[in-house]
């Protein structure tokens, strides 16, 4: 089985995505930066891929550097590159065939370099929505463990049990859809 490897456009998200261009717009770019990586770690651990984030450094100047957090490698330029050309090289020394290389970009020309060099792409709302559907299987995967280890006496029958644990389901849903 292939690794699964994920390297994401920081700022490009950060434009995209509705609660992170909130808070771009207020001027709370690190917020926004660790809002994004939060969500990047909890869709990879459900997932099991490995996630790279790039950011430039034209926006963080002076700063050239790699670490992990939340489990997530976070990557800052060298300053007079781009995310784009460092993501360009990174797919092609790391597109092997044991490695199956996706790019999360909505840059029209970077996704063509993309193809080119043999990984695929997902565009910022693809990876969005995504990351939506994974926030509402983990719901419910947590609210269904939570149900099982939860043994005691009722009065209710498995048809009536059955009946609550769906209408349970479709709060949930509804919650996570607003």
């Amino acid at each position: 089985m292939k690794k699964e490897l994920l390297y994401v456009d920081g700022y490009n998200m950060i434009g995209a995505w509705p609660e992170l261009a909130k808070l771009k717009k207020q001027d709370k770019m690190a917020d926004a930066r660790d809002l994004l990586l939060h969500e990047l770690s909890n869709y990879a651990k459900y997932e099991g891929i490995e996630v790279r984030i790039v950011f430039d450094a034209q926006l963080v100047p002076g700063v050239s550097k790699r670490y992990d957090k939340y489990e997530v490698a976070v990557i800052f330029t060298s300053e007079g590159e781009t995310a784009d050309s460092y993501i360009e090289k990174a797919v092609g020394e790391e597109n092997l065939l044991i490695t199956h290389v996706q790019v999360a970009t909505s840059d029209l020309a970077e996704q063509w370099i993309i193809f080119q060099k043999g990984a695929t792409r997902k565009s910022a709302n693809e990876l969005y929505k995504d990351i939506k559907t994974a926030k509402k299987k983990i719901a419910i995967d947590s609210a269904l463990y939570r149900m099982q280890t939860k043994t005691r006496n009722s009065p209710l029958t498995d048809k009536d049990k059955k009946q609550l644990e769906e209408l349970y389901f479709q709060m949930i849903d509804r919650k996570l859809d607003k």
